[in-house]
């Protein structure tokens, strides 16, 4: 018999509610869980989000910060020369330069830095004419052209005119001609483009290269041989002391070669002394080097005074072309060693 039968209303309802509610606990239990395992995974794909969102926030405000980093160093890519005159902000690599002497302008095309403007004079040097066909002739007073050829940099000696308005075009660096020995020069040229370590090999190298040359010279013509340069400029015979050009660096300094008293004597103020022809053979060494201009006045060379002086004579008068020979720089010093190299030892 039913057991149910013998239970009242009430007992049916309760065991009903109890049997219903046993039923509605098993239902009710792996549905929490799915919901747990649902607002978990939510919770999860939230969190992702956010931290995704967060690192994408955080990468691309590295991504910015870097870029700025970037924008700043290429913006900013200069640094502060130590000139003469003081501090001057110039370009880490310059590619626009313009340099207003000719004493300089070698400096600078041995060390591959591009130049737009030089001076005439520069222009005119047959180791350089070549590489300068296309670089416009300036001078300090061709205010508008320097405009216009948009220069990051500009060189000059300290006695340019309109230096003020150079420097508002670009940043303007000058040097005293003379101050320092050639090799001191380079390094400073070196230092300004931003290519000191080259500057510093060639040095190092040039320095060795030219003392060894100059042992071997001493050894042939003799330790106390004596050399004179002379040149024709602007209708006048001129006599050179150290350090101006023509090859004086490397006879006296770099070589340790003798020269004349009366020369040492005369060029020791201004590094240069005119001379006539009547009185030149006192200022003429056991050698002598002719900076020869072709388009000057160079008929002393036919005078009875001249052929009579010594170094004549004994064929030790060496012709050079003046214009090839001015300077002091890089490449012009490299062509006289090589000039000094093939007279002086035959090779």
């Amino acid at each position: 018999m039913p057991i149910i039968s013998y239970c009242n209303e009430n007992d049916f309802h309760i065991q009903r509610e109890k049997g219903e509610s046993h039923h509605m606990r098993k239902l009710f239990v792996p549905f929490i869980f799915v919901l747990v395992l649902l607002l978990s995974a939510c919770g999860t794909n939230s969190t992702k989000d956010t931290t995704g969102d967060a690192n994408a926030s955080k990468e691309s405000t590295s991504s910015n910060t870097d870029s700025a980093g970037a924008s700043s160093e290429s913006e900013s890519g200069t640094f502060t020369y130590q000139s003469e005159s003081g501090p001057v902000e110039v370009p880490s690599h310059p590619q626009r330069v313009v340099v207003l002497t000719r004493f300089l302008t070698g400096n600078v095309m041995a060390l591959g830095v591009p130049l737009v403007g030089v001076d005439e004079m520069s222009k005119e040097n047959p180791n350089f004419k070549e590489k300068l066909a296309n670089t416009e002739a300036v001078t300090d007073e061709s205010l508008e052209k320097i405009i216009e050829l948009n220069p990051d940099l500009i060189i000059g000696l300290s006695d340019i005119k309109n230096v003020d308005k150079l420097k508002q075009i670009a940043p303007t660096v000058t040097y005293t001609y003379g101050k320092v020995d050639f090799l001191k020069q380079q390094l400073e040229i070196g230092k300004l483009v931003n290519k000191e370590k080259e500057a510093q090999a060639w040095v190092d190298d040039f320095d060795a290269r030219s003392k060894k040359v100059g042992e071997e010279i001493k050894a042939k013509i003799g330790a106390n041989a004596t050399v004179s340069v002379i040149e024709t400029f602007n209708k006048q015979l001129y006599v050179y002391g150290e350090k101006f050009g023509r090859g004086t660096e490397i006879l006296y300094d770099q070589f340790g070669l003798g020269m004349p008293d009366k020369v040492k004597e005369a060029t020791k103020k201004d590094g240069f002394f005119a001379v006539s022809n009547e009185v030149l053979k006192d200022y003429m060494g056991d050698y002598v080097i002719f900076s020869k201009n072709a388009d000057e006045d160079n008929s002393f060379q036919n005078t009875e005074t001249y052929k009579n002086i010594d170094a004549v004579k004994n064929n030790r008068v060496f012709e050079a072309d003046a214009k090839a020979f001015y300077f002091n720089d890089p490449l012009s010093m490299e062509y006289q060693l090589e000039f000094f190299i093939e007279h002086f030892l035959g090779k």
